[in-house]
Formats: structure tokens, sequence, C-alpha cells
């Protein structure tokens, strides 16, 4: 026998296996598939203190090994995922999830965080400081050590939660910003989120989404989020949520080599939507295959020969 599970910020998980923001809803449409208790827990839509109706369309393009998407934050606001989404979902998930909390002012995140704090459903917050696909908040504040420690320490600062920084690749030096908000109070870093990329329609020779840029996704990705792990793994004493590309049982193996303590998984979602139960079935065949008894052993394993 295997053991397949893991701790994250005191909260033990009976697999690493995530879903990532953005690509679960808040788990009722996956909940008519199958049963996601399966799951180690899910991050929901990441969601705003107001609604949203995102970006305007088109806000999907095709890659070659990805997609590309800006939808741009669309959910219907805060006070109507607790008061109509979650009750829902309580009917048919019974462990704790991560709260994705966007804005677009450090007041906007703090009102988000202070209100998810109170939910006994959330098990950890999940502050998305990474999002490329929205302007005046998002990414903004992932982009530089000072802004990003700020609204860290200010989402801290109102919940007793773990507190999960996600982070943007889209900058030069994700170590340093990682250790900010580490220094700031984070609890766990998760990494990373899409990749600013742009396609361009032959025929209209314009681009293909509306937006302009979108966030990349999907298998293209999984190198370099392994890289960013493993760097900031060497960087940072708190745990990381390692995503970016992560379509197989092998991938989450290889992800929690490089330093991750839970695995996120994002785009395979979209183009599977069984991909997270078939990687955590297929978890302990491909532990047995190479050796590995118990994944906690494992973590940033590659570090040290």
């Amino acid at each position: 026998m295997v053991n397949t599970n893991v701790t994250l910020c005191g909260l033990e998980l009976a697999n690493p296996v995530i879903p990532a923001s953005g690509t679960f809803g808040y788990g009722l449409e996956f909940a008519k598939l199958y049963d996601i208790n399966c799951l180690g827990s899910f991050s929901c839509k990441g969601t705003t203190l107001e609604p949203r109706f995102g970006n305007p369309t088109p806000r999907i393009a095709e890659g070659n090994a990805g997609m590309l998407n800006s939808v741009g934050l669309q959910n219907p606001g805060v006070d109507a995922v607790i008061a109509e989404e979650f009750p829902k979902l309580a009917q048919v998930f019974r462990k704790p999830i991560l709260a994705n909390v966007c804005g677009f002012s450090v007041e906007e995140y703090v009102a988000v965080a202070r209100k998810f704090d109170a939910c006994d459903q959330v098990g950890w917050l999940e502050l998305n400081i990474s999002c490329p696909n929205v302007h005046g908040g998002g990414m903004g504040f992932g982009t530089s050590c000072d802004s990003a420690a700020e609204v860290t320490a200010a989402v801290k600062a109102v919940t007793k939660k773990p507190l999960i920084v996600k982070l943007t690749p889209n900058v030069t030096d994700i170590v340093s910003i990682a250790k900010a908000c580490e220094e700031a109070g984070a609890d766990a870093i998760s990494l990373i989120n899409t990749v600013l990329a742009m396609r361009i329609d032959l025929k209209t020779r314009k681009p293909v989404l509306r937006n302009i840029t979108g966030g990349l996704s999907g298998p293209a990705v999984f190198p370099l989020a392994l890289r960013m792990v493993w760097q900031v793994y060497e960087a940072v004493q708190i745990p990381i949520l390692g995503l970016g590309g992560v379509s197989t049982s092998e991938d989450v193996i290889e992800m929690m080599l490089s330093g991750a303590t839970a695995v996120g998984v994002g785009a395979a979602n979209l183009r599977d939507p069984f991909a997270c139960k078939r990687i955590i079935e297929q978890l302990p065949a491909v532990m047995e295959r190479y050796g590995i008894t118990d994944l906690k052993s494992i973590i940033g394993g590659a570090h040290h020969g």
C-alpha cells in the first residue's frame, strides 16, 4: 500500500491533487460527472467583491500545446458565492476548499478575504495577485516585491485561515517576490498562473482575442512552471502549491520532486472533465512504479540528489 496523503498548511489532504481556480467553477458542474470528494481539495473560481461579466468575446483561443484565455474573472461576486454557490456545494463536497480571492485594490482584496474567512467551508485563502487578464488589478499586484508584500500583509491581518499567495510567471524575478510574500506573512505560495501570450488570425490579420493578449495554460507551460517551483522551493521555507500544465500522475510526481507539497490541475480539466479523477486513480500505480511509498517523502526530493 502507498500513502498519498499530504499536509498543506496544517490541513491534511487525502491526495495532493487540487483543480486550479478558473477551471473547476464552484465544483457543481463536475459533481454531476463524478464524486468530487476524491479530490484533495479544489480552488474555486476567482471571486471579486462585485459581480463581473469579464472581458468581451472572443476570449478563448487554441495553442499548439495548450490554450489561451482572457475570461477576465467573470464571477457573481463574493456575496452571491457565499449565499448561493456554497450551500449547493455543501450538498456534494465534504472537504474544505481554497477560496480564490481577487481584487482591484488592497481594500477590495481585504473585503473579499474577510467575507471568505467567515465561511466554514473555506480551508485556505488563495490570494490571486497574478491574473493577467484584467486591468487595474490582478497581476499588477504580483509584479513587484513591494506591492505583493503590501496586499499579502493586509489580507493576512484579517484572516485566521492559511493564506496562499498565487504568483504570476510574467516577471523577471519570481524568487524575490515569493520571498517578499513569505516575509509579509504568507503561509504558502501558489505558482504559476498563466503566461501572457497571444494568437493572430491569418484571415483577419487581427489578434484572435478581443483583449489582444491572454493567459497561456496547458502542457506548453509545464517545464516553465517546474523551473519556477524549483527556484522558489530553494528560497522559501513555506509550502508550495505547484501548477501549470499538469495533466498526468507522472506530472504530479515531477512537480512534487521539484518542491510542491500539493499540485494544481488546470487546463486539463477543460480538455477532459475527468482529468483529476483519472490522475488520482492512477497515482498509486505510478508511485509503485517509481518505488514511492509515501508522497510526503518526495517533496523537494530532486534537490537532495
